[in-house]
């Protein structure tokens, strides 16, 4: 028997002004999803999935409140609202956003506190909440036997999200997650979206050849009941860009896709952009290691709604000769930066992307200055490490152990910048606002006083989360 996935189509029109400008959906697309919303929600079974305790858990994608890197507040409202009517007792929206910032922030900064306080939903901050141990169980420990396997084997779940996993069959767990590629996972979908569950803390080792493996692993803990991914727009070259950059990344592909399959969900999102199960190694690794309920691939799924066929897929005419979307990060970034990569262990899902991505993302929305030098993986040529003048990031454990005591030892440790494990956010991020001269508080969508405010309660309130210092752009954190 086949797994349904259901695909409606938003039919009225996008903005027409330049995606550059993030703008709120206008009122006909907001109608075209207060229609599909019920309709996907009926279709997969209404009222029956609410579960014993009444309660619905929804877990949007808000790694961050930069424009298109959210899930669009208009599409959370109506599946609040229809859950609300349906008779549930309480509605949550939780989440914990990506390393570098707090959720408290976010909600802030993307219209989801507010849309909490009008709908009576109850936000929920992740990161602030106290959590347990749960293993990563992909991979042994990395060592002689395993050279390939984990620096970390455990990590900490938030005690919200144990609870859905030890009361999986008293409440509704619903992933709405946004339709978007990944640099360094590909695709960032049902699967990914749950990245944003494990603590910050324990997400920067291993972010590297073992991310999809990990991302396999927090599915093995916790699958959605229900996932429906937001493709009022789909982004390409990343999950994650400059603004200045939006006219080249967003596509205005106007679909809701869900299933209680995540990653037939899934299989479904990756195939508006041209890109297959082969193409997605987490979804890949989901399949083999079985959590993905016999669905292998395409055939294995049923389309309901405005879809025919997973076939040669181009919903707005304008698919690449290649027959997809890229992924990989969009090729602009500030000339007079040196990027020097060892010819070992340079991790696209790690040490490469994140690092460029965040530059890049300060360069083109920030004005961010060049005038330094990168250092990624190991296997250096020494004579290449030893003509590095100036200011210096070394990205990465890798390099770090390879290259940091020898440059700060000739150029002096005020010259030389450290971003540890394989994705340590916070630190490259502060790096970065110090060496490119930009402003932490510039950096952020909201008025400095709102951040301020979301800053001090997130701490009062038990944040962990690892957040750059207001003032590392004139203090040398790193």
């Amino acid at each position: 028997m086949k797994t349904k996935v259901i695909l409606k189509k938003l039919l009225s029109s996008h903005q027409n002004e330049s995606f550059t400008n993030f703008m709120p959906l206008n009122s006909a697309l907001v109608s075209d999803i207060r229609k599909a919303v019920p309709a996907i929600f009926d279709e997969l079974g209404g009222p029956s999935l609410l579960k014993s305790s009444g309660e619905v858990f929804i877990k949007p994608n808000a790694v961050d409140a930069k424009a298109y890197s959210h899930t669009r507040v208009e599409v959370l409202r109506e599946i609040i609202l229809y859950w609300k009517k349906t008779g549930a007792k309480k509605i949550y929206l939780l989440e914990n956003s990506t390393q570098a910032n707090y959720t408290r922030l976010v909600y802030s900064a993307t219209g989801y506190a507010r849309l909490c306080r009008e709908t009576g939903a109850k936000p929920i901050y992740l990161d602030e909440e106290k959590s347990r141990s749960l293993p990563f169980s992909g991979r042994g420990p990395a060592g002689a036997k395993e050279p390939d396997g984990y620096d970390l084997t455990t990590f900490n779940m938030p005690e919200t999200v144990m609870r859905l996993i030890e009361e999986r069959n008293r409440h509704l767990y619903i992933n709405v997650p946004k339709l978007k590629t990944h640099s360094m996972g590909v695709v960032t979908l049902g699967v990914k979206n749950q990245w944003g569950f494990p603590m910050q803390k324990c997400r920067g080792f291993d972010h590297n050849y073992n991310l999809p493996h990990k991302l396999t692993d927090v599915l093995g803990h916790i699958r959605p009941d229900i996932t429906l991914i937001e493709g009022v727009e789909g982004t390409i070259h990343g999950h994650y860009f400059a603004t200045a950059l939006a006219d080249k990344q967003v596509k205005p592909f106007r679909v809701l896709i869900a299933g209680t399959n995540v990653v037939a969900t899934d299989i479904v999102g990756a195939r508006i952009f041209g890109l297959g199960v082969e193409d997605v190694p987490h979804l890949k690794i989901a399949i083999e290691r079985g959590l993905s309920d016999g669905v292998n691939g395409p055939q294995d799924i049923e389309l309901s709604g405005d879809l025919a066929s997973l076939e040669k897929i181009n919903l707005i005419g304008d698919m690449p000769a290649c027959g997809h979307y890229p992924w990989d990060l969009y090729p602009e970034f500030p000339p007079d930066v040196t990027v020097i990569k060892g010819n070992k262990l340079v991790c696209r899902e790690g040490c490469l992307n994140n690092p460029l991505c965040v530059m890049q993302t300060m360069y083109k929305d920030n004005a961010g200055k060049g005038g330094w030098t990168l250092v990624l993986g190991k296997g250096h040529d020494t004579s290449v490490i030893d003509k590095i003048n100036g200011r210096v990031l070394v990205a990465g454990h890798c390099a770090i152990e390879e290259v940091s005591e020898k440059l700060i030892k000739r150029l002096g440790r005020k010259k030389v910048y450290l971003s540890g494990e394989c994705n340590n956010l916070c630190s490259t991020v502060e790096a970065m606002f110090h060496l490119m001269k930009v402003n932490p508080i510039s950096y952020v969508p909201v008025n400095p006083l709102v951040s301020s405010i979301a800053f001090l309660m997130a701490r009062l309130k038990g944040s962990t989360s690892r957040v750059p210092h207001p003032l590392s752009h004139i203090i040398k954190r790193v």
